[in-house]
């Protein structure tokens, strides 16, 4: 019976790890509205479109509520490519 056990938790620990949902597709990237806590998906090989950036290297969102995609909610980059926290609403 343990052994079934430990199996059944085994297989659900697996599951679980792949059950977060990706911020973006597979052959996708994830940028950053300017100024705004906005977000899209962006085909690989394209260029993010006008009024997006890529995410700061290091600070991209990989899945949906992870560390940086809560971070995301509260800051943003400003034109010049700053990090800039938002006012509430933004």
């Amino acid at each position: 019976m343990g052994l079934v056990f430990a199996g059944v938790t085994v297989a659900m620990l697996a599951t679980a790890c792949s059950m977060e949902d990706a911020s973006c597709g597979g052959g996708e990237y994830g940028v950053l509205a300017v100024g705004s806590s906005g977000a899209a998906c962006v085909s690989n090989g394209e260029e993010p479109p006008e009024g997006y950036v890529r995410y700061p290297e290091g600070k991209e969102p990989e899945t949906v509520g992870d560390k940086w995609d809560v971070y995301w909610y509260t800051h943003s980059v400003d034109k010049n490519g700053k990090i800039i926290k938002l006012a509430e609403g933004e």
